[in-house]
C-alpha cells in the first residue's frame, strides 16, 4: 500500500496527469496570456479552463507551498502550470488564473 503523502507528491501527481493527457507545460507570458512553452502558442483567459488543482506543502517548511493546475484550452490542448502559494506567488500567474476562474463562475451563472 502506498503512503498517502507519497501519492500527493508533486512528481506523482504530474506523472498521473501526463498519463491522463496533460502533457503541455504552460507559463504566463509577459503580455499576461497563457503560453505553451514548446511552440509558444498563446491563449487568452476566455480560451482556458481549469480542470483541477493540487496544493503541496514543502517537506522541510510547511509554509513553502505550491499549487499545480491542470488546464485545458478550447483547442483541446491539455497541460499544467504551477505557482508558489501565498507571498511568493508569481503575480502574473495568479492574475491570469483569477481571470479564468472568474469567467468560469460567470459561465456557471448563465447556465442556471
Amino acid at each position: 500500500m502506498q503512503d498517502k503523502v507519497e501519492e500527493r507528491s508533486l512528481v506523482n501527481v504530474l506523472n498521473r496527469l501526463k498519463k491522463d493527457g496533460y502533457k503541455t507545460d504552460f507559463k504566463v507570458s509577459g503580455e499576461g496570456r497563457l503560453c505553451n512553452m514548446e511552440d509558444k502558442k498563446e491563449f487568452s483567459p476566455e480560451e482556458v479552463r481549469i480542470v483541477d488543482f493540487y496544493r503541496f506543502e514543502g517537506e522541510s517548511d510547511p509554509s513553502d507551498m505550491s499549487i499545480l493546475y491542470a488546464i485545458e484550452t478550447k483547442s483541446g490542448m491539455k497541460g499544467t502550470i504551477s505557482n508558489s502559494y501565498g507571498p511568493y506567488a508569481d503575480q502574473k500567474v495568479d492574475s491570469f488564473l483569477k481571470q479564468v476562474e472568474d469567467l468560469g463562475k460567470n459561465l456557471d451563472k448563465k447556465d442556471k
